[in-house]
């Protein structure tokens, strides 16, 4: 985590005016003492409709863009005077630019447009899902609303046995440690549809799974306090709720209920479009970080269980 805080922080700048986000990756930058980069991206000429009116359509675009870009600079070091910042203007889709800039950047920040779960797949200009599931760093997704962070500061983070989630357990510890914040951890068991299940049985066998996959971890930052709930419901709703006042929920790319292949599991994307507060997405932990792991997750295997 040392290496990861001197990388900078990007930032994603849309045309449209960006308020909170933005806010939250200059503090967030001025809190690791590293550099901001404000990144904007216009659609390639090739993704426009071919006519003698393509290239001042593109240049127009490049107009918004660095007009979008000049506003933010102003606003970040009128926020924060002495922090060090780039804009860059890069000619690609906007997922790929910032998803190449993550291989060079601790933590990548977007700010939130609610788009419908469709329309944030097939839209040219959405962001916030391929991102989310190809950067090679976390990817935090601000929404825009303002709103109010309970007290003691907490992280709650996404548990449920997988070697993703560990990720996600790694990377809330490590924040909360520098934050002098809490982390919540919770592993939500959903009862099934159909047939009949032993309830009591389910929900004390998900607590042994979440001691197990958190024990390990846990003794890493033995002076973050570490919470552990296992609530019942979908997990999205569950875990959208327990986090209303949070900090952020940190979720790992693709847990146990993501089909083989999935760049991104069925909760973080549901998390996008339902959380209030911030949302953070971890890629998979590199294979030197994997120490204390249970042996099913280092190698990639789940571990055994009747819940899910």
């Amino acid at each position: 985590m040392t290496t990861i805080r001197r990388l900078p922080v990007v930032v994603g700048i849309d045309v449209q005016d960006q308020g909170v986000s933005l806010d939250w990756a200059a503090d967030e930058a001025a809190r690791r003492s590293v550099p901001l980069r404000l990144l904007h991206a216009v659609l390639p000429v090739a993704h426009h409709v071919r006519g003698v009116s393509e290239t001042a359509h593109h240049k127009a675009l490049r107009r918004l863009g660095d007009e979008a870009l000049a506003r933010s600079l102003q606003r970040v070091r009128e926020r924060r005077p002495g922090l060090e910042v780039t804009t860059t203007t890069s000619d690609a889709n906007p997922a790929q630019a910032l998803v190449r800039a993550s291989a060079r950047a601790g933590l990548v920040v977007l700010g939130s447009r609610r788009l419908g779960r469709l329309a944030a797949v097939l839209s040219a200009a959405s962001t916030t899902v391929p991102v989310s599931a190809n950067a090679a760093c976390p990817v935090v997704v601000v929404p825009e609303a303002r709103r109010t962070v309970g007290q003691p500061p907490c992280l709650v983070v996404g548990v449920d046995g997988s070697a993703s989630a560990a990720a996600a357990l790694a990377h809330a510890l490590d924040d909360a440690a520098s934050r002098a914040a809490t982390v919540r951890a919770v592993w939500v068991w959903q009862p099934p549809l159909l047939g009949s299940v032993d309830e009591p049985a389910a929900i004390e066998s998900c607590r042994r799974q979440l001691h197990e996959a958190t024990e390990g971890r846990s003794a890493t930052h033995p002076d973050v306090p570490l919470g552990r709930a296992v609530l019942r419901g979908h997990p999205v709703e569950v875990l959208a709720q327990d986090a209303e006042r949070a900090i952020a929920v940190v979720v790992g790319r693709r847990g146990r209920e993501g089909f083989v292949g999935m760049r991104l599991g069925s909760v973080p994307h549901g998390l996008l479009r339902r959380a209030a507060c911030p949302v953070v997405v971890v890629p998979p932990l590199a294979p030197g970080d994997r120490e204390g792991l249970p042996s099913e997750a280092r190698e990639g295997e789940e571990p055994p269980s009747a819940v899910g």
